[in-house]
């Protein structure tokens, strides 16, 4: 669902919490990304630095430090993406949040 269909006026406490823990999830992941991508671009570098003159080792080499570049290119542009459209949902301001429940006393 895309984001835009949410009204930020309209959250409650839960509300915000949650968004809270997905921005928490959405920087575990970036540093799953990051992390893959340095564990390629190291092993591409190893097998450049180890085997210089085997064609096969040198095709495999950069093969990796190609995926490496790419992972951690793919990994910061979906953080940016959902990033963006979760802000778009921040409380605007001067607005109290309400507790669950607020509306049914």
């Amino acid at each position: 669902m895309p984001y835009t269909d949410f009204d930020p006026t309209a959250m409650i406490l839960r509300d915000h919490l949650a968004r809270e823990r997905t921005m928490l999830a959405v920087e575990r992941t970036l540093l799953a990304y990051v992390r893959t991508a340095l564990a390629l671009l190291a092993a591409g570098a190893t097998l450049l630095h180890l085997y210089p003159g085997s064609l096969p080792y040198r095709a495999l080499g950069q093969a990796l430090l190609g995926l490496g570049a790419g992972r951690l290119v793919f990994g910061l542009w979906r953080c940016a993406r959902t990033a963006a459209g979760l802000r778009r949902l921040r409380q605007p301001a001067g607005r109290a949040v309400r507790p669950a429940g607020a509306d049914e006393v």
